[in-house]
């Protein structure tokens, strides 16, 4: 077993450099040095499972050891994936289990340094070698450009199908997509299937303002996962992964260009926790 060490300065806060590794777009588009369409499932809380997967359905079951937000993640990896379903231990796993892999960010005179360390086996060490300085590149240049997506995520213990038909039926919609008490949805639509529209009225209590947020469906897979394109061209997508007796419930959307990446990203966030609060009260 070895210890790599890589390490790289980018001209970006350290909070875009830290949503840069791990949104899911970000994350899947600088894991790709290693492998086309890598991707994980995780609500990502410290001491919870993560799948690390390829689209072949090869992969490590491991667990955030360490998630302190804009400062350090750890991963402590654990076994081996083959075709979506965790291997049993093996002689040849038994020397590699427990290891970590460790991402530490620190800002500095408007540039950040990400510090990677990994323990890794012998056999593998020349490959990471090789590629993982080159993953590094393309999180630099995600990074230093301008933010093309954003992630938000809750978790919850309720049923997929339960979360699928509180997400998307309008009779549900009306109760939590807003993201403070002082707001409303009075109204909801959804013609839920590709090329089909929805629209969601949500308006401020006092009547001072209100706007319809909607869009056109691109794609729709039942119970897993939907794609959609808002008014102003900007694409969404929404996926219900399931890990253990856990639904993932993820959005990814791109960003206007008129507010704050942070506004955007919290506002987004409050209405998934909304959600999930009337999710697991009724």
């Amino acid at each position: 077993m070895q210890k790599l060490v890589f390490s790289i300065d980018i001209k970006a806060s350290k909070e875009k450099v830290w949503y840069s590794l791990w949104d899911d777009d970000n994350y899947q588009n600088w894991t790709s040095a290693f492998c086309e369409g890598c991707y994980t499932i995780s609500n990502w809380e410290q001491g919870s499972k993560i799948l690390f997967l390829m689209p072949n359905g090869s992969g490590m079951s491991s667990v955030v050891n360490i998630n302190k937000p804009f400062e350090t993640m750890c991963f402590k990896h654990l076994r081996e994936i083959k075709e979506f379903r965790e291997m049993p231990e093996t002689e040849e796993s038994k020397l590699w289990s427990g290891s970590d892999e460790r991402y530490d960010i620190s800002e500095s005179d408007g540039f950040t340094t990400v510090s990677v360390s990994m323990d890794i086996v012998d056999s593998h060490a020349q490959y990471f070698k090789e590629t993982f300085p080159k993953a590094m590149q393309k999180l630099k240049e995600i990074a230093e450009a301008e933010t093309k997506s954003i992630t938000v995520r809750i978790a919850t213990k309720e049923t997929r199908e339960k979360t699928w038909d509180f997400f998307t039926n309008p009779k549900h919609i009306v109760s939590w997509c807003f993201a403070s008490d002082d707001w409303h949805a009075p109204k909801a639509e959804n013609d839920l299937r590709e090329g089909g529209t929805f629209s969601t009225t949500m308006a401020a209590k006092d009547g001072s303002f209100s706007f319809d947020f909607g869009g056109i469906y691109n794609e729709v897979v039942p119970m897993e996962k939907f794609s959609y394109t808002m008014g102003d061209g900007r694409k969404v997508s929404v996926k219900f992964d399931m890990l253990d007796n856990e639904v993932i419930l993820t959005e990814n959307f791109e960003p206007e260009l008129q507010n704050p990446m942070e506004m955007q990203r919290t506002g987004w966030q409050m209405i998934l926790e909304n959600f999930k609060k009337y999710l697991e009260k009724h």
